[in-house]
């Protein structure tokens, strides 16, 4: 895997793997958050973070991880790449060369929790609600 820039162009595909990724890991969202957050991260959130993706040696984009201010915004692997270190991968770029020290998860999103302690990361905080206001605690970690 190889991390690179993320190009206009890609956005599409990264929406994809967005939409994929939330469906399999973020089961606690009903279908009206997802429809109302696609838009908003195509139209706005990618263009608000430095992101990078992790391509195969056949340019296929298998995920992606946006950072912004120090805190890694978004990070999202294709169902079936996950479990493979494509997501550690990401993360560890994201702090070598992006400056990443925080990173907020879904309370609900127990997968992440595991995955972002595991790399050594520590809740430092929680919100009782989401970057919509929605009712789904943020749980904000640093390293």
């Amino acid at each position: 895997m190889n991390i690179e820039n993320v190009e206009k162009t890609d956005h599409l595909k990264l929406i994809e793997i967005w939409e994929a990724s939330v469906r399999a890991t973020h089961d606690f969202l009903v279908e009206n958050d997802i429809q109302a957050l696609r838009p908003l991260i195509l139209e706005q959130y990618f263009d608000a973070v430095d992101l990078r993706c992790a391509k195969n040696t056949h340019g296929e984009i298998h995920g992606f991880c946006g950072v912004h201010d120090g805190n890694i915004e978004m990070l999202f692997i294709a169902p079936e790449a996950r479990g493979k270190g494509i997501g550690a991968l990401l993360v560890a770029y994201a702090i070598k060369s992006q400056g990443a020290t925080k990173v907020d998860v879904n309370e609900q999103n127990v997968q992440a929790l595991g995955f972002y302690q595991h790399i050594g990361f520590s809740v430092i905080g929680r919100s009782p609600v989401d970057g919509q206001g929605k009712p789904y605690p943020l749980l904000h970690l640093s390293l």
